[in-house]
């Protein structure tokens, strides 16, 4: 009779928490978070797979997000941990220097950054950020002033932005 060894007790964690743009599926090790994704994207990466559902772990980030969504919170405070490259987390680190209610082009980042030309390598690891909202990609926007790709949908970031500029109705 084979037997297979039984699986190795994983730290990392997820859960679904209910937003105005859809569910968003956040994860980490219970108190470090490592990823706040959007559903219903089509993208191929299921952010859960091998993780196990532990919906009372996220209480703060859950709680924050509210706070957001509900026009009372301006800027998150909680312990990150996202996954990159040395430069995509300058870049990530840098997204959360933009003010709420602001934006910022490609271009500016890559100034902030000192990576003057890197503009391109900017817009690459703005669209890997793994933890959307908190780390506010969706400021970033073309050099005309236009709204650029999003990989949450140009819809969320419309309203995102639009949320953040007071447009919207609370309640």
């Amino acid at each position: 009779m084979v037997t297979q060894a039984p699986a190795a007790p994983t730290t990392d964690r997820y859960t679904r928490v209910s937003s105005p743009v859809d569910d968003l599926i956040l994860t980490g090790d219970g108190t470090t978070l490592t990823g706040c994704y959007f559903t219903g994207t089509g993208h191929d990466h299921d952010p859960t797979e091998g993780l196990l559902r532990d919906d009372g772990a996220f209480a703060g980030a859950t709680g924050q997000l509210e706070e957001y969504f509900a026009g009372e919170r301006t800027e998150f405070d909680l312990p990150l941990g996202p996954s990159g490259t040395e430069f995509q987390l300058r870049v990530w680190q840098q997204l959360r220097a933009i003010p709420y209610g602001t934006t910022c082009t490609y271009g500016d980042v890559a100034r902030e950054i000192g990576a003057t030309n890197g503009f391109r390598a900017v817009g690459l690891a703005n669209g890997r950020n793994p933890i959307s909202i908190i780390v506010p990609c969706h400021r970033v926007i073309g050099a005309d002033g236009s709204l650029t790709g999003y990989g949450g949908g140009m819809d969320r970031k419309r309203f995102l932005l639009d949320l953040e500029a007071g447009t919207l109705p609370f309640g």
